[in-house]
C-alpha cells in the first residue's frame, strides 16, 4: 500500500514503527490547513511558521513519548495544539487574535462560479471583502467560531472541545454572529 493512501491512523502508526516518510506524509497532508488557520489568527507569516513548526513539535513529542490516543480525527487534534498555542501567544502579548484582512485568503467560499469572468472574479472578490469586513467586526467568540466552522470545516462538537466550551454554546455563538452579520447587513444597506 502507498503512503499517499493510507490513513492518518495508519500513517501514524508506521510513523511510530520508525517510518519517517509516514510523518511528512502526514505533515504534507495537512500543512495548508493548519498553517493558514494560525496565519487567520496571528497575522504575521513569520510567526504563523514558528507556531506551525512548533505545532508540529509537540505532535512529535506526544506521539513518539505514546500519549496520543486515537480519540477522534487526527487533524482536529493538531489544530487545537495549533490553536492552544496561538492562544498562548496571545496571552504572552496580552491581545487578542484578529482576522487578517489579506488578500487571497477566503472565510467563506460565498460565491462559486463554474466559468468565471472577469466581471465574476470583481464581484467575488468584492462579496469576500465585505464578508471578511462583516466577520471582523463581531465579538472576538463569535468570529473566532466563524473562522473555524466555515473555514477549518470544523464540526460544532470539534470547535467546543477546541474551546473548551459546551456544543451548545458554540452553537449560540455562532447563532449570535449570523444575527449580527445580518443586522450590519440591513443597518449598512450592504449589497451581497
Amino acid at each position: 500500500m502507498q503512503v499517499d493512501v493510507l490513513t492518518d491512523k495508519q500513517l501514524i502508526g508506521r510513523y511510530l514503527a520508525g517510518n519517517e516518510t509516514a510523518l511528512e506524509q502526514l505533515i504534507e497532508r495537512h500543512k495548508e490547513k493548519v498553517y493558514t488557520s494560525i496565519l487567520f489568527l496571528v497575522k504575521d507569516s513569520a510567526l504563523a511558521e514558528d507556531i506551525f513548526q512548533d505545532t508540529f513539535i509537540k505532535v512529535i513529542d506526544t506521539l513518539r513519548s505514546g500519549r496520543y490516543k486515537e480519540e477522534g480525527k487526527f487533524l482536529p487534534w493538531v489544530m487545537r495544539i495549533s490553536y492552544n498555542l496561538c492562544i498562548d501567544h496571545f496571552r504572552r502579548k496580552k491581545r487578542q487574535p484578529t482576522i487578517t484582512n489579506t488578500e487571497g485568503f477566503d472565510i467563506f467560499n460565498v460565491l462559486d462560479f463554474a466559468d468565471n469572468t472577469a466581471e465574476d472574479d470583481m464581484v467575488v472578490g468584492q462579496t469576500r471583502r465585505k464578508v471578511r469586513h462583516l466577520v471582523e467586526q463581531l465579538p472576538p467568540e463569535q468570529k473566532e467560531v466563524v473562522i473555524l466552522r466555515h473555514y477549518a470545516e470544523m464540526s460544532f462538537k470539534e470547535i467546543a472541545a477546541l474551546t473548551d466550551v459546551s456544543i451548545n454554546t458554540a452553537l449560540g455563538r455562532m447563532r449570535y454572529a449570523l444575527i449580527n452579520m445580518r443586522k450590519m447587513i440591513a443597518e449598512k444597506n450592504i449589497a451581497l
